[in-house]
């Protein structure tokens, strides 16, 4: 008993071991979504990322060149030649191929399909192909390949050229970003500013019903989101802010005050009451108590919650989706912009990885800078 404050826990090493699984259960999905980013998207539709370092296994359907311009006299036949992955762009082994979806798999690589009527194609394992016929065979559309290839590594920065770069792409991206900060900027510092001066009238304010009203706090956060947007959207339209920026930075504001003026007042709570009553005795009012001593004093718990918030507003694709006018593109978010790249069809993993990748780099940025904070933050009033 007597070292008993000097002595080490025996479970630290589950402490160490819990912390280490969340590191790397964050960790892992980011590095997964960097790598993607870099991928073509038949590599990202045939293997994981992890697997990016190995040869992969692909299906793909190739299509011989048109005959009727690139077919060549030999003998009574005519011969059209080439090789696919000079043609389609890639590269790879072929293993096995065939001539139709039902049986991609009919021929080894190098071995002649007969198409009938003396017509025949072979291709080998290097791509190449010939396709081989008289006259009336060989023309109208070139012939069609389902080949299955082991494709090396490879790695492009064809996304981000295309995302970035790309006239169709980089300028709804660079606008949605802009856009995402007008949104994100405004719905972060409000509720904020508006949080802090209620935590401090909850925590060291004495008022009628307080003990009731943080009751009511408390009760808020577990009201759902879906909840309140009709109800909320109706409210707008009905006092004439509509939809837009201002709808939109409110309706974030609301959905974020109850767990903020929580998270502070918590805090708040703890500070030492020696302070704030010797203030008091030196004469200062509760604004420059609140503006010179709680504020400076409360800063990890302001911190704390500004990266939620962001995160929360920056990710956001519900609430903008309900306030936000995007149908003529002008005030379209990141998020929905993300989702139309994808297209109609939803099948341009690569570009979703990348734009996704994109679309995060800015929280990084902001949760890194600021995650000191964090954990002094979130165990506010825990222990006093």
């Amino acid at each position: 008993m007597d070292n008993i404050a000097g002595s080490k826990s025996s479970l630290t090493w589950a402490v160490h071991l819990s912390v280490l699984f969340l590191v790397v259960l964050w960790i892992f999905p980011t590095v997964g979504l960097l790598v993607s980013s870099f991928r073509t998207g038949d590599q990202i539709a045939t293997s994981g990322w992890w697997a990016s370092l190995g040869t992969s296994e692909q299906s793909v359907v190739y299509r011989a060149k048109d005959p009727d311009d690139f077919r060549e006299a030999d003998g009574d036949q005519f011969v059209v030649t080439g090789n696919f992955f000079e043609e389609e762009g890639g590269s790879g082994t072929v293993t096995v191929w065939g001539t139709s979806s039902r049986a991609i798999d009919a021929y080894s690589a190098g071995e002649t399909a007969d198409l009938g009527d003396g017509e025949t194609f072979t291709l080998d394992a290097a791509g190449n192909y010939e396709w081989r016929g008289p006259d009336d065979a060989i023309s109208g559309r070139g012939q069609r390949a389902f080949a299955t290839i082991t494709a090396p590594p490879e790695f492009t920065l064809e996304n981000y050229d295309n995302m970035l770069l790309d006239p169709s792409n980089s300028e709804g991206m660079a606008k949605a970003f802009f856009n995402t900060l007008t949104v994100t900027i405004p719905a972060t510092i409000i509720p904020i500013v508006i949080a802090a001066f209620a935590a401090y009238a909850l925590a060291w304010m004495d008022f009628p019903g307080r003990a009731l009203l943080i009751a009511f706090v408390v009760g808020l956060l577990v009201v759902p989101l879906q909840l309140a947007l009709i109800p909320l959207l109706k409210l707008h339209l009905g006092i004439g802010i509509g939809k837009g920026y201002l709808g939109v930075w409110l309706a974030h504001t609301g959905f974020g005050l109850p767990l903020a003026i929580y998270l502070l007042r918590n805090y708040m709570v703890g500070l030492p009451r020696d302070i704030i009553e010797n203030a008091k005795v030196d004469g200062a009012t509760d604004f420059q108590i609140f503006t010179k001593i709680i504020l400076p004093l409360s800063f990890p718990a302001l911190a704390s919650f500004a990266i939620f918030q962001f995160l929360w507003t920056w990710n956001d694709l519900l609430v903008a989706k309900v306030f936000l006018i995007d149908s003529t593109g002008q005030t379209t978010v990141m998020t929905n912009q993300i989702t139309e790249l994808l297209g109609t069809r939803g099948g341009n993993w690569e570009i979703l990885a990348t734009a996704a990748f994109v679309s995060i780099a800015v929280p990084l940025v902001v949760f890194f800078a600021m995650q000191r904070y964090l954990v002094r933050g979130l165990l506010a009033g825990s222990v006093k």
